[in-house]
Protein backbone atom coordinates (compact mmCIF):
# COMPACT_ATOMS: atom_id res chain seq x y z
CA UNK A 1 0.00 0.00 0.00
CA UNK A 2 2.80 2.57 0.40
CA UNK A 3 4.30 1.45 -2.97
CA UNK A 4 0.88 2.18 -4.29
CA UNK A 5 0.83 5.92 -2.69
CA UNK A 6 4.26 6.16 -4.37
CA UNK A 7 7.20 5.20 -2.00
CA UNK A 8 10.16 3.28 -3.05
CA UNK A 9 10.66 0.50 -0.78
CA UNK A 10 13.90 -2.01 -0.69
CA UNK A 11 13.25 -4.44 -0.85
CA UNK A 12 10.27 -4.18 -2.93
CA UNK A 13 6.96 -5.49 -2.06
CA UNK A 14 6.47 -8.87 -3.73
CA UNK A 15 3.07 -11.19 -4.94
CA UNK A 16 2.19 -13.12 -8.27
CA UNK A 17 -0.37 -12.89 -10.05
CA UNK A 18 -2.19 -16.85 -10.08
CA UNK A 19 -0.23 -17.26 -7.08
CA UNK A 20 -3.06 -19.44 -5.59
CA UNK A 21 -3.28 -22.13 -8.63
CA UNK A 22 -2.32 -25.32 -10.29
CA UNK A 23 1.28 -25.28 -9.47
CA UNK A 24 0.79 -25.65 -5.79
CA UNK A 25 -0.21 -29.61 -4.60
CA UNK A 26 -2.06 -27.70 -1.78
CA UNK A 27 -4.05 -26.23 -4.17
CA UNK A 28 -4.79 -29.39 -6.18
CA UNK A 29 -5.99 -31.07 -3.46
CA UNK A 30 -8.74 -28.21 -2.77
CA UNK A 31 -9.71 -27.97 -6.30
CA UNK A 32 -10.57 -31.80 -5.92
CA UNK A 33 -12.42 -31.15 -3.07
CA UNK A 34 -14.63 -28.05 -4.57
CA UNK A 35 -15.75 -30.04 -7.35
CA UNK A 36 -16.25 -27.68 -10.11
CA UNK A 37 -14.18 -24.60 -10.89
CA UNK A 38 -17.13 -22.06 -10.41
CA UNK A 39 -18.16 -24.00 -7.42
CA UNK A 40 -14.56 -23.27 -6.07
CA UNK A 41 -14.95 -19.45 -6.61
CA UNK A 42 -18.67 -19.20 -5.11
CA UNK A 43 -17.89 -21.51 -1.80
CA UNK A 44 -16.03 -19.33 0.90
CA UNK A 45 -14.51 -21.72 2.48
CA UNK A 46 -12.66 -23.27 -0.39
CA UNK A 47 -12.20 -20.04 -1.97
CA UNK A 48 -9.95 -18.56 1.40
CA UNK A 49 -8.13 -21.67 1.89
CA UNK A 50 -6.50 -21.46 -1.89
CA UNK A 51 -6.21 -17.34 -1.19
CA UNK A 52 -4.85 -18.47 2.22
CA UNK A 53 -2.25 -21.19 0.74
CA UNK A 54 0.67 -19.40 -1.05
CA UNK A 55 0.57 -16.63 2.12
CA UNK A 56 1.33 -19.61 4.68
CA UNK A 57 3.67 -21.31 2.56
CA UNK A 58 5.62 -18.19 0.95
CA UNK A 59 4.61 -14.99 3.08
CA UNK A 60 4.28 -12.50 0.03
CA UNK A 61 3.38 -9.20 0.96
CA UNK A 62 -0.41 -9.53 -0.62
CA UNK A 63 -2.98 -11.96 -0.98
CA UNK A 64 -5.17 -11.79 -4.03
CA UNK A 65 -8.48 -12.78 -3.75
CA UNK A 66 -9.47 -16.01 -5.63
CA UNK A 67 -12.09 -16.09 -8.18
CA UNK A 68 -12.34 -15.68 -11.79
CA UNK A 69 -12.66 -12.31 -14.13
CA UNK A 70 -15.88 -14.63 -15.84
CA UNK A 71 -17.85 -14.15 -12.92
CA UNK A 72 -19.17 -11.26 -14.15
CA UNK A 73 -20.65 -12.73 -17.19
CA UNK A 74 -22.05 -15.99 -14.89
CA UNK A 75 -23.76 -12.76 -12.97
CA UNK A 76 -25.58 -11.92 -16.65
CA UNK A 77 -26.67 -15.06 -16.65
CA UNK A 78 -24.45 -16.20 -20.47
CA UNK A 79 -24.04 -19.79 -18.58
CA UNK A 80 -20.55 -19.73 -17.67
CA UNK A 81 -18.30 -23.41 -17.50
CA UNK A 82 -15.05 -24.05 -16.90
CA UNK A 83 -14.23 -28.00 -19.15
CA UNK A 84 -11.38 -29.72 -17.99
CA UNK A 85 -9.27 -28.96 -21.24
CA UNK A 86 -11.01 -26.30 -22.90
CA UNK A 87 -11.02 -23.56 -20.49
CA UNK A 88 -14.12 -21.19 -19.65
CA UNK A 89 -17.00 -21.50 -22.39
CA UNK A 90 -20.11 -19.68 -22.45
CA UNK A 91 -23.21 -18.65 -24.51
CA UNK A 92 -21.78 -16.47 -26.97
CA UNK A 93 -23.70 -13.06 -27.41
CA UNK A 94 -25.01 -11.47 -30.45
CA UNK A 95 -26.48 -7.77 -30.51
CA UNK A 96 -29.86 -8.57 -29.60
CA UNK A 97 -28.53 -10.47 -26.92
CA UNK A 98 -26.82 -7.31 -25.74
CA UNK A 99 -29.85 -5.06 -25.94
CA UNK A 100 -31.50 -7.34 -23.10
CA UNK A 101 -28.96 -7.42 -20.85
CA UNK A 102 -29.48 -6.23 -17.75
CA UNK A 103 -27.38 -5.53 -14.99
CA UNK A 104 -29.36 -5.26 -11.95
CA UNK A 105 -28.57 -7.83 -9.50
CA UNK A 106 -24.55 -8.45 -9.87
CA UNK A 107 -23.42 -7.20 -6.47
CA UNK A 108 -26.16 -9.75 -4.68
CA UNK A 109 -25.38 -12.40 -7.77
CA UNK A 110 -21.51 -11.75 -6.21
CA UNK A 111 -22.28 -12.18 -2.62
CA UNK A 112 -20.31 -15.28 -1.86
CA UNK A 113 -17.11 -13.58 -3.53
CA UNK A 114 -17.83 -10.59 -1.20
CA UNK A 115 -18.13 -13.36 2.04
CA UNK A 116 -15.04 -14.27 0.81
CA UNK A 117 -13.17 -10.49 0.58
CA UNK A 118 -14.65 -10.57 4.22
CA UNK A 119 -13.37 -13.76 5.80
CA UNK A 120 -9.80 -12.93 4.22
CA UNK A 121 -9.51 -9.38 5.48
CA UNK A 122 -11.16 -11.14 9.13
CA UNK A 123 -8.54 -14.12 8.52
CA UNK A 124 -5.25 -11.96 6.71
CA UNK A 125 -2.84 -10.95 9.39
CA UNK A 126 -3.18 -6.87 9.40
CA UNK A 127 0.43 -6.55 7.28
CA UNK A 128 -0.54 -8.40 4.70
CA UNK A 129 -2.44 -5.96 1.78
CA UNK A 130 -5.68 -7.92 0.30
CA UNK A 131 -6.08 -7.70 -3.57
CA UNK A 132 -9.81 -7.83 -4.65
CA UNK A 133 -10.24 -7.35 -8.77
CA UNK A 134 -11.67 -8.14 -12.39
CA UNK A 135 -11.44 -8.05 -15.42
CA UNK A 136 -11.39 -5.25 -17.91
CA UNK A 137 -14.77 -4.29 -20.11
CA UNK A 138 -12.73 -4.90 -23.35
CA UNK A 139 -11.64 -8.59 -22.22
CA UNK A 140 -14.62 -9.58 -20.77
CA UNK A 141 -16.33 -8.89 -23.88
CA UNK A 142 -14.28 -11.03 -25.90
CA UNK A 143 -15.39 -14.09 -24.30
CA UNK A 144 -18.73 -13.01 -24.32
CA UNK A 145 -18.80 -12.41 -28.09
CA UNK A 146 -16.79 -15.50 -29.10
CA UNK A 147 -18.06 -17.80 -26.27
CA UNK A 148 -14.61 -18.58 -25.48
CA UNK A 149 -11.08 -17.74 -25.94
CA UNK A 150 -9.14 -17.12 -28.90
CA UNK A 151 -5.66 -16.69 -29.96
CA UNK A 152 -6.48 -13.13 -31.44
CA UNK A 153 -10.05 -12.12 -30.21
CA UNK A 154 -11.04 -11.58 -33.72
CA UNK A 155 -14.44 -12.37 -33.36
CA UNK A 156 -14.85 -9.34 -30.70
CA UNK A 157 -12.67 -7.48 -33.02
CA UNK A 158 -15.15 -8.15 -35.77
CA UNK A 159 -18.48 -7.65 -34.14
CA UNK A 160 -16.80 -4.04 -32.84
CA UNK A 161 -16.11 -3.35 -36.60
CA UNK A 162 -20.00 -4.48 -37.47
CA UNK A 163 -21.94 -3.74 -34.94
CA UNK A 164 -20.32 -0.24 -32.96
CA UNK A 165 -23.23 0.61 -31.17
CA UNK A 166 -24.12 -2.21 -29.43
CA UNK A 167 -20.11 -3.37 -28.98
CA UNK A 168 -19.54 0.52 -26.97
CA UNK A 169 -22.97 -0.26 -24.82
CA UNK A 170 -21.60 -3.64 -24.12
CA UNK A 171 -18.64 -2.58 -22.83
CA UNK A 172 -19.84 0.53 -20.67
CA UNK A 173 -22.33 -1.70 -19.16
CA UNK A 174 -19.76 -4.19 -18.26
CA UNK A 175 -17.44 -1.09 -17.19
CA UNK A 176 -20.61 0.13 -14.48
CA UNK A 177 -21.43 -3.09 -13.06
CA UNK A 178 -17.35 -3.69 -13.14
CA UNK A 179 -16.99 -0.65 -11.10
CA UNK A 180 -19.67 -1.44 -8.49
CA UNK A 181 -18.12 -4.97 -8.38
CA UNK A 182 -14.86 -3.78 -7.36
CA UNK A 183 -16.61 -0.86 -4.88
CA UNK A 184 -18.33 -3.75 -3.35
CA UNK A 185 -14.94 -5.75 -2.52
CA UNK A 186 -13.46 -2.69 -1.06
CA UNK A 187 -16.02 -2.29 1.21
CA UNK A 188 -16.04 -6.38 2.22
CA UNK A 189 -12.35 -5.39 3.11
CA UNK A 190 -9.98 -5.36 0.38
CA UNK A 191 -7.23 -2.75 0.69
CA UNK A 192 -6.89 -2.18 -3.34
CA UNK A 193 -7.82 -3.69 -6.64
CA UNK A 194 -6.91 -4.75 -9.85
CA UNK A 195 -7.85 -4.61 -13.35
CA UNK A 196 -7.28 -7.43 -15.52
CA UNK A 197 -7.43 -6.41 -19.00
CA UNK A 198 -5.50 -9.62 -20.36
CA UNK A 199 -6.55 -9.25 -24.01
CA UNK A 200 -5.26 -5.38 -24.85
CA UNK A 201 -2.61 -6.24 -26.83
CA UNK A 202 -4.29 -7.21 -29.64
CA UNK A 203 -5.71 -3.91 -30.45
CA UNK A 204 -4.54 -0.97 -32.91
CA UNK A 205 -4.08 2.46 -31.53
CA UNK A 206 -7.85 3.86 -31.99
CA UNK A 207 -9.40 0.44 -30.57
CA UNK A 208 -7.20 0.47 -27.56
CA UNK A 209 -8.59 4.15 -26.90
CA UNK A 210 -11.77 3.36 -27.46
CA UNK A 211 -12.05 -0.03 -25.96
CA UNK A 212 -8.78 -0.56 -23.23
CA UNK A 213 -8.62 3.27 -22.06
CA UNK A 214 -12.49 4.31 -22.08
CA UNK A 215 -13.86 2.04 -20.31
CA UNK A 216 -11.29 1.37 -17.64
CA UNK A 217 -10.87 5.00 -17.17
CA UNK A 218 -15.22 5.00 -16.40
CA UNK A 219 -14.43 2.76 -13.97
CA UNK A 220 -11.74 3.91 -12.06
CA UNK A 221 -13.36 7.68 -12.33
CA UNK A 222 -16.92 5.86 -10.80
CA UNK A 223 -14.60 3.90 -7.98
CA UNK A 224 -12.81 6.98 -7.04
CA UNK A 225 -16.07 9.01 -6.88
CA UNK A 226 -17.64 7.14 -4.33
CA UNK A 227 -14.50 5.64 -2.76
CA UNK A 228 -11.38 8.61 -3.10
CA UNK A 229 -9.02 5.95 -0.89
CA UNK A 230 -9.26 3.56 -3.32
CA UNK A 231 -5.63 2.21 -4.51
CA UNK A 232 -6.31 0.79 -8.16
CA UNK A 233 -3.47 -1.41 -10.29
CA UNK A 234 -4.44 -1.86 -13.97
CA UNK A 235 -2.63 -4.50 -16.33
CA UNK A 236 -2.75 -4.61 -19.93
CA UNK A 237 -1.25 -6.98 -20.83
CA UNK A 238 0.39 -6.63 -24.59
CA UNK A 239 0.11 -2.53 -24.28
CA UNK A 240 3.68 -1.59 -25.44
CA UNK A 241 4.16 1.50 -26.72
CA UNK A 242 0.52 2.29 -25.68
CA UNK A 243 1.38 2.28 -21.76
CA UNK A 244 2.80 5.20 -22.21
CA UNK A 245 0.29 7.48 -21.22
CA UNK A 246 -2.17 4.39 -20.15
CA UNK A 247 -1.74 5.43 -16.32
CA UNK A 248 -2.56 9.60 -17.14
CA UNK A 249 -5.63 8.71 -19.26
CA UNK A 250 -7.47 5.84 -16.99
CA UNK A 251 -6.57 7.60 -13.64
CA UNK A 252 -4.78 4.11 -12.37
CA UNK A 253 -2.32 4.27 -9.60
CA UNK A 254 0.14 2.06 -10.79
CA UNK A 255 0.38 0.01 -13.76
CA UNK A 256 1.25 -3.23 -14.17
CA UNK A 257 3.65 -4.39 -17.24
CA UNK A 258 4.39 -7.98 -19.09
CA UNK A 259 7.70 -9.09 -19.75
CA UNK A 260 8.04 -8.06 -23.23
CA UNK A 261 7.65 -4.63 -21.82
CA UNK A 262 11.78 -3.44 -22.09
CA UNK A 263 13.07 -2.16 -18.49
CA UNK A 264 14.50 0.86 -19.83
CA UNK A 265 10.88 1.69 -21.15
CA UNK A 266 9.49 0.57 -17.81
CA UNK A 267 12.36 3.15 -15.52
CA UNK A 268 10.53 6.11 -18.01
CA UNK A 269 7.48 4.81 -16.80
CA UNK A 270 7.93 4.39 -13.20
CA UNK A 271 8.93 8.25 -13.47
CA UNK A 272 5.23 9.15 -13.61
CA UNK A 273 4.12 6.36 -10.66
CA UNK A 274 4.23 3.05 -9.48
CA UNK A 275 5.06 -0.22 -11.83
CA UNK A 276 4.42 -3.35 -11.64
CA UNK A 277 6.01 -6.69 -12.56
CA UNK A 278 7.89 -8.22 -14.83
CA UNK A 279 9.12 -11.29 -14.85
CA UNK A 280 8.55 -13.51 -17.31
CA UNK A 281 6.71 -16.50 -15.89
CA UNK A 282 8.92 -19.21 -18.11
CA UNK A 283 11.74 -18.07 -15.87
CA UNK A 284 10.18 -19.67 -13.07
CA UNK A 285 9.49 -22.59 -14.84
CA UNK A 286 13.40 -22.91 -15.81
CA UNK A 287 14.60 -22.17 -12.29
CA UNK A 288 18.60 -21.41 -12.18
CA UNK A 289 20.61 -18.77 -14.16
CA UNK A 290 17.15 -17.86 -15.60
CA UNK A 291 15.54 -16.95 -12.41
CA UNK A 292 18.59 -15.32 -11.04
CA UNK A 293 19.35 -13.24 -14.01
CA UNK A 294 15.58 -11.94 -14.73
CA UNK A 295 15.31 -10.72 -10.89
CA UNK A 296 18.02 -9.09 -11.05
CA UNK A 297 17.66 -7.28 -14.26
CA UNK A 298 14.40 -5.96 -12.72
CA UNK A 299 15.93 -4.72 -9.42
CA UNK A 300 18.74 -3.14 -10.84
CA UNK A 301 16.53 -1.36 -13.84
CA UNK A 302 13.47 -0.56 -11.42
CA UNK A 303 14.34 -1.23 -7.51
CA UNK A 304 14.99 2.25 -6.79
CA UNK A 305 11.73 3.52 -7.71
CA UNK A 306 8.09 2.64 -6.42
CA UNK A 307 8.18 -0.97 -7.59
CA UNK A 308 5.67 -3.83 -6.56
CA UNK A 309 7.60 -7.15 -7.73
CA UNK A 310 5.68 -9.25 -9.82
CA UNK A 311 5.81 -11.63 -13.22
CA UNK A 312 4.68 -10.24 -16.11
CA UNK A 313 1.28 -12.22 -16.61
CA UNK A 314 0.36 -15.53 -14.10
CA UNK A 315 2.16 -17.80 -12.84
CA UNK A 316 1.98 -21.23 -14.77
CA UNK A 317 1.08 -24.78 -13.97
CA UNK A 318 4.45 -26.04 -14.93
CA UNK A 319 6.09 -24.08 -12.32
CA UNK A 320 8.19 -25.87 -9.63
CA UNK A 321 7.27 -24.36 -5.94
CA UNK A 322 10.44 -24.35 -4.72
CA UNK A 323 12.02 -22.22 -8.06
CA UNK A 324 8.91 -19.92 -6.32
CA UNK A 325 11.20 -20.32 -2.95
CA UNK A 326 14.23 -18.96 -4.89
CA UNK A 327 12.51 -15.90 -6.63
CA UNK A 328 11.13 -14.71 -3.02
CA UNK A 329 14.40 -15.10 -1.31
CA UNK A 330 16.09 -13.39 -4.21
CA UNK A 331 14.01 -10.46 -4.13
CA UNK A 332 14.40 -9.86 -0.34
CA UNK A 333 17.85 -10.57 -0.61
CA UNK A 334 18.00 -13.49 1.40
CA UNK A 335 20.38 -15.26 -1.05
Amino acid sequence: MRVLDGESLSPPPLWLMRQAGRYLPEYRKTRAKAGSFLDLCYTPEYAVEVTLQPIRRYGFDAAILFSDILVIPDAMKRNVRFTEGHGPEMDPIDETGIGRLDGEGIVDYLQPVLETVRRLRDTLPDETTLLGFCGAPWTVATYMIAGHGTPDQAPARLFAYKHPRAFEHLLMLLADVSADYLVAQIDAGADAVQIFDSWAGVLGEKEFESFAIRPVARMIASIKSRRPHARIIAFAKGAGYQLKTYRQKTGADAIGLDWSVPLAFAAELQKDGPVQGNLDPMRVVAGGRALDEGIDDILQHLGNGPLIFNLGHGITPQADPEHVRVLVDRVRGLM
